[in-house]
C-alpha cells in the first residue's frame, strides 16, 4: 500500500508568478503593491504565496534578484568591459535601455521600488539602499583595479567615480520613469562621460 503524499506539489509555475510579483513591485513600488494586487498577478492565494516566498519582504527580496537577474544583468556584464570608461559606458547606456523597455515598467525597479516607502516600506527602503550600495562598490572595486593597472589614472579617486557613475544611472533611473526615452537618457550618458579622467 503506498504512503499518502506530504503536502500537494504546487499547482503554479514559482518562476512565473514571481516575474509577474517582479513586474508588479517595479511598476507600483514596494508601498504601493498591496498582497491582492500581487496575488491577483501571480494568480494564486494568499495561502500559496506564504508557502512558496515567504512575507511580502521575503517575495520582494526574490523579485528584486529576478529583477538582477533579468532586466539588470547589463551590471554584470558591464563590469566585464576592458576599459574603465568602457566599464561606466556599458553600465550607464545599459541602465538608459533596461529603463526604458517597451511592453515594461518604466525606471528601475532598485531606484523606484522604495522611493515613497513609509513606516511599512522601511525593510523594503533598506534592501534596496544597501542593493545600490552593492552596485557602487562592485563599481569602485573595478575602477580601483583600473587605476592598479593604469587605465585610471594613479590620482584617481576609485569610490568617487563610482559614487557619479552610480548617481548619474540613478537620475536615469528617475528620469524614464517620468517619460524620458532612451535616446534622451543615451545623450545625458554621452554628456556624463565627456568629463572622464584621462589614463
Amino acid at each position: 500500500m503506498q504512503k499518502s503524499q506530504i503536502g500537494r506539489p504546487r499547482a503554479f509555475d514559482a518562476e512565473a508568478a514571481l516575474e509577474k510579483a517582479m513586474m508588479i513591485f517595479w511598476a507600483q513600488g514596494y508601498e504601493g503593491a498591496s498582497l491582492t494586487d500581487l496575488t491577483e498577478a501571480m494568480g494564486i492565494s494568499r495561502k500559496s504565496l506564504y508557502a512558496a516566498y515567504g512575507n511580502k519582504e521575503d517575495l520582494f527580496r526574490k523579485a528584486l534578484q529576478r529583477y538582477e537577474e533579468g532586466p539588470g544583468a547589463y551590471v554584470a556584464e558591464a563590469l566585464q568591459a576592458p576599459t574603465a570608461r568602457e566599464v561606466a559606458m556599458a553600465f550607464l547606456a545599459g541602465s538608459a535601455r533596461a529603463n526604458t523597455l517597451p511592453g515594461l515598467p518604466a525606471g528601475c525597479l532598485g531606484v523606484q521600488g522604495a522611493l515613497a516607502a513609509g513606516e511599512a516600506g522601511q525593510v523594503a527602503r533598506e534592501t534596496l539602499t544597501k542593493w545600490r550600495a552593492h552596485g557602487q562598490a562592485l563599481l569602485r572595486d573595478r575602477f580601483r583595479q583600473a587605476v592598479q593597472v593604469g587605465d585610471l589614472p594613479v590620482g584617481a579617486d576609485p569610490e568617487k567615480i563610482a559614487r557619479y557613475v552610480m548617481t548619474i544611472a540613478n537620475g536615469v533611473a528617475v528620469q524614464a520613469a517620468g517619460g524620458a526615452t532612451c535616446e534622451d537618457l543615451q545623450h545625458v550618458v554621452d554628456a556624463a562621460l565627456q568629463n572622464w579622467p584621462p589614463a
